[in-house]
């Protein structure tokens, strides 16, 4: 992975930050996915070509348009002449009740969640089979134990774990595919969704008494994509230890 190419969805902030940071840290060109966080982007890459010249690009466009998902990956791969990783970070996430579920929602949590990686996967797999390129899912702690309230959204999650399974199997041998689930590590919206009581709740349920930081995410995924050549199919929790008793 020196000086390879990976494209890292859903990467103008946050988690997705972190992980074009860690991995551009650690050698590689990276690809700024990003849909409506244009100026941060722009601000990411700029910081990150400082400090290596032509290492990093912006990639627009909308996770949701699915015949827009190859130009993506297209526009990744001929910034660098390559692709070698496809980091699918970028998430929708919000509440929704069981009862109150409507189409919009269901397109929205189950188009960036699950639908989005399986196509970029599909788009990119011809350039990672011959780079022997490597793929990473950023999952999440309630695809095996559901959020309540969060019912798309867990499935959305689940599906992804199953395609991660599914998908280094297909793409075998030549292309190892591999998950990180995170557990508390950012809280969504500055905590919005969850009330104090259950922040709290959480942290005292996790074994390492606090949440984690988008640094712990993208240094488990640099690990997968740079010192795991016999991983595949394989989702590495990054929890503090909370799914051992949620």
């Amino acid at each position: 992975m020196q000086d390879g190419a990976v494209l890292v969805t859903g990467a103008a902030r946050r988690i997705g930050a972190a992980i074009a940071r860690a991995l551009h840290g650690a050698g590689a060109r990276v690809a700024v996915h990003c849909h409506r966080s244009r100026a941060e982007a722009e601000r990411l890459v700029a910081e990150l070509n400082a400090q290596r010249a032509g290492s990093c690009v912006v990639v627009q466009g909308d996770l949701l348009d699915v015949p827009g998902l190859g130009r993506i990956v297209d526009e990744a791969a001929g910034a660098f002449g390559r692709l070698d990783a496809l980091v699918n970070n970028a998430s929708s996430f919000y509440a929704t009740p069981f009862g109150a579920i409507g189409e919009r929602e269901w397109e929205d949590l189950i188009g960036s969640n699950l639908r989005a990686p399986l196509f970029l996967a599909q788009a990119a797999a011809p350039r990672l089979r011959e780079s022997k390129g490597s793929i990473v899912n950023v999952v999440d702690i309630h695809a095996e134990r559901p959020l309540k309230d969060f019912v798309v959204y867990s499935i959305a999650k689940a599906g992804l774990a199953g395609l991660t399974r599914s998908l280094a199997l297909e793409l075998g041998p030549d292309v190892r595919v591999n998950g990180v689930s995170p557990g508390a590590i950012v809280w969504p919206d500055g905590g919005a969704h969850f009330a104090s009581a259950e922040k709290d709740r959480i942290t005292a349920q996790t074994p390492l008494a606090r949440i984690g930081s988008p640094e712990d995410v993208a240094g488990a995924v640099k690990y997968l994509l740079f010192d795991a050549p016999f991983v595949t199919g394989q989702i590495l929790a990054v929890d503090g230890g909370r799914g051992i008793h949620l």
